[in-house]
């Protein structure tokens, strides 16, 4: 019985991602579309869910094709050796896009990398990259507070669907943004603050992090930095993480 369950959640949760991205890409159908994206060098990559960082320089690819209330958003990120580290493939629908209030969905599946060593029959080792599935939801609600102020909600449900992979995660924040600091002519600071709650399977924890990003009008280059700090967590992982990232958007 548990073997059939288990497949039923397998089969409804790829479902929901197939039938979520092809609801996004049907929105519209007719109206103008956009592209973007941008490319970013890391010295260490942090993962979306801040705790968790690749320990070592990165690079990662967004891109982004937006419709009036739909957007497909694909982030590939890898190693500065070239190796990958995880791709993300995020369908996301503007519910809800008033001048005060917006609130958004979201849905993806992704892929994780991870090098492993496994133990061949001469009794040497080999080192091997291991591709690990997920699934995840997002809903993300904000309020506009000022012109240059906002704060919000979001939450994250995860699901691996392989064998080491953590089979439920929630990640649940409360978050600002104040951006339009001026701290020269000429170049301003952006800064998002968040407190968050991080559930994997039994495990929880804790944490603040913030980002903070420096731009001009003058140039596409933005210089961003995430700091992560733990408060009380029963997750393993470092308690505190941050990088330094130089992105080029276009």
């Amino acid at each position: 019985m548990s073997k059939s369950i288990e497949k039923q959640k397998k089969r409804y949760g790829l479902l929901f991602c197939v039938f979520f991205t092809s609801l996004i890409f049907s929105q519209e159908a007719t109206k103008s579309r956009s592209f973007s994206g941008a490319t970013t060098i890391t010295n260490n990559g942090i993962s979306l869910l801040p705790t968790f960082s690749l320990g070592k320089p990165a690079a990662i690819f967004d891109f982004s094709i937006k419709g009036k209330k739909w957007s497909f958003d694909p982030q590939l990120r890898f190693s500065l050796e070239g190796k990958p580290w995880s791709f993300i493939f995020w369908g996301r629908y503007k519910a809800v896009n008033d001048s005060r209030f917006k609130l958004s969905f979201g849905a993806h599946p992704a892929i994780a990398f991870k090098q492993e060593k496994i133990q061949l029959l001469n009794g040497d080792f080999k080192t091997i990259m291991n591709a690990y599935r997920y699934t995840a939801t997002e809903i993300a609600p904000s309020f506009t507070l000022s012109k240059n102020c906002s704060i919000g909600m979001y939450y994250l449900y995860s699901h691996g669907w392989d064998p080491g992979t953590t089979l439920n995660t929630h990640f649940i924040t409360l978050n600002s943004t104040i951006s339009n600091l001026k701290l020269v002519k000429g170049i301003d600071l952006k800064v998002q603050p968040q407190l968050y709650y991080l559930k994997m399977d039994s495990k929880e924890g804790y944490y603040f992090s913030s980002t903070m990003t420096l731009s001009t009008p003058l140039i596409p280059l933005t210089l961003s930095s995430i700091v992560n700090k733990a408060i009380a967590t029963s997750i393993s992982g470092k308690d505190s993480i941050w990088n330094l990232s130089l992105s080029y958007s276009y």
